[in-house]
């Protein structure tokens, strides 16, 4: 795959930073939305947008630079360059957490109903940015062969960009795209539902989204390790024990109290 887009002069536009583009769009129109029916002020959904995709942005690379140090030690100057691949989305997520916690709490807005908000657009996003290691040949499995993917019902051209140097990978990218596509339509189902409280969403999106990645990670062979252990294992499933506390939390307050569609 090619993973340059087109060229402007001597500026290069990957299909990795347009693809991280498009997700974030998206999920601010998601999220906009959804604050509209609560009206909250829509300068403050922006900001706060804006502050945690920078930063969370920033958080994704730190996390992947960090744990990656020795391909990036003798070339400091690479480490900005994250339109060529290497953000890791748990870096992303605390960053992004972090910087909402600040700014809820800056503003006296609750965080969990901010959460809440975020969630569905998030996962969406992932899924989409995903495809941006489909064209940078990244974030795939093991090796395998052209009949194994036939046999998963793959469409055609993501079996040609998975074959990278003559050998065909397993398209993990590709799996947790479509996980967290069928996550975000469950989350807009349920969000719907006028019994859920306030922290439920959240939580069903970390289980969700801990799950899958657990799943697709043990399928990667680019993952980053802390010792003998896939980083992003341990990750999701501290995503989905806080998920499985956040709705026994829930279970129990009162059946009416603290709803999420409570305007």
């Amino acid at each position: 795959m090619n993973p340059i887009a087109f060229s402007i002069g001597n500026i290069e536009i990957r299909w990795y930073s347009i693809l991280i583009l498009i997700g974030a769009f998206l999920a601010y129109f998601i999220i906009q939305r959804e604050a509209k029916r609560f009206k909250i002020d829509t300068d403050f959904v922006f900001n706060l947008f804006f502050y945690t995709l920078v930063f969370g942005i920033i958080g994704a690379r730190l996390y992947y630079v960090l744990f990656n140090w020795n391909l990036y030690a003798a070339d400091i100057p690479s480490i900005f360059e994250f339109w060529n691949g290497g953000l890791a989305i748990h870096g992303g997520i605390i960053a992004g957490l972090i910087t909402i916690f600040i700014y809820t709490k800056k503003h006296n807005i609750r965080l969990l109903k901010i959460l809440d908000i975020i969630v569905p657009g998030l996962i969406l996003a992932q899924a989409i940015g995903r495809w941006g290691n489909f064209f940078n040949s990244e974030a795939h499995g093991a090796a395998t062969t052209i009949l194994n993917l036939q046999e998963k019902f793959i469409p055609r051209f993501i079996i040609d960009g998975m074959n990278i140097g003559g050998i065909y990978y397993e398209p993990t990218f590709y799996y947790e795209s479509l996980w967290c596509i069928l996550g975000f339509i469950i989350l807009l189902i349920i969000r719907r539902n006028k019994k859920i409280k306030v922290g439920f969403l959240s939580a069903i999106y970390l289980i969700w989204y801990g799950i899958g990645r657990f799943i697709i990670e043990s399928m990667r062979t680019d993952s980053l390790m802390f010792g003998a252990f896939k980083m992003a294992q341990i990750a999701s499933l501290i995503m989905i024990i806080t998920g499985i506390i956040l709705i026994i939390l829930d279970l129990r307050k009162d059946k009416y109290e603290d709803l999420y569609n409570n305007y």
